[in-house]
Parts: C-alpha cells; sequence; structure tokens
C-alpha cells in the first residue's frame, strides 16, 4: 500500500517513471471534487464527507488512503489551477457515462450542505465542459445528486 501511494503521489507531481492511469483518474476526481468543496465559501464537514463518501464508493479505497487522497488533491490545488490537466485525463481514461458520474459526484458535493453556492455552480458547469458532458446530461447529474442528498 505504500507502493501505491507513492506511486499516486509521484503520478502528479511529474516523475516520468509514474504512468498508472488508475492513479491518474483517483487524483483528477480528488482535485475536482475538493475544488467544487473549497468554491463554497463556507466548507463544512458535510461537504468534506461527501467528498471522502464519492472517492471510497467510486475507487474502493480504504479509509486511510483515501484521507491521502484528499491530502494530495489538497496540495496539487495549492500549486496547480489548469483543469484542463485533470479533465484531460479523465477524457482519456474514462467512458462517457464515468464522466458524467464525477459530474454527478461533483454536485453531491455541491449539495451536501443543502446550499448550493453560485461559485460551486459555475465550477461545475466548466468543468462539466471541460469534460464533454451535454447540457442535458448535466441537468440530469444534477437532479439526480439533489435526490439523493435531499431524500426526495
Amino acid at each position: 500500500m505504500l507502493q501505491s501511494l507513492r506511486d499516486l503521489f509521484d503520478s502528479f507531481t511529474g516523475s516520468p517513471e509514474a504512468t498508472d492511469p488508475a492513479h491518474e483518474v483517483q487524483l483528477a476526481t480528488a482535485v475536482l471534487l475538493v475544488e467544487v468543496m473549497r468554491a463554497d465559501p463556507q466548507v463544512g464537514a458535510a461537504e468534506k464527507a461527501a467528498v471522502v463518501r464519492g472517492l471510497h464508493d467510486k475507487f474502493a479505497l480504504q479509509e486511510n488512503e483515501t484521507e491521502r487522497l484528499l491530502e494530495l488533491a489538497s496540495g496539487t490545488l495549492q500549486h496547480n489551477y489548469d483543469y484542463h490537466r485533470f479533465t484531460s485525463s479523465l477524457n482519456e481514461h474514462f467512458t462517457h457515462p464515468q464522466k458524467i458520474r464525477v459530474v454527478e459526484m461533483m454536485w453531491t458535493v455541491a449539495y451536501a450542505d443543502q446550499h448550493l453556492d453560485a461559485h460551486e455552480n459555475h465550477l461545475i458547469s466548466k468543468i462539466a465542459g471541460l469534460l464533454h458532458v451535454t447540457h442535458g446530461e448535466y441537468i440530469a447529474a444534477k437532479m439526480r445528486a439533489k435526490e439523493s442528498v435531499s431524500g426526495i
């Protein structure tokens, strides 16, 4: 497991020997989810829990692996604001339904605190476009996430 975390870190710090696509998409997804969480000026425990739950469910990670992935994502965001790097990785390695699922996960994070901030809305819209998710798919993902969070 320690080697796996090292590989994950290396794959996003530019190490030439690290090219594991699984690690690339894990970090890319984590970065996008953390960025949605940070888009809300009042980041709360509910949003962080939604990020952790989303990553755990999507990638079947252990709790310590998920926490380490979040640390890496947060550290990466301090030095890199280029969403293209992360969306390109997802476009290369994910199917279209998987990309729609990432957009839905982003909406779940945004709705976790029962409030949708304008910055969250704008960010998800921008990233959905970079992932080539259509407007209809984007809206459907938004509605599914809203229903799952509010229990409608």
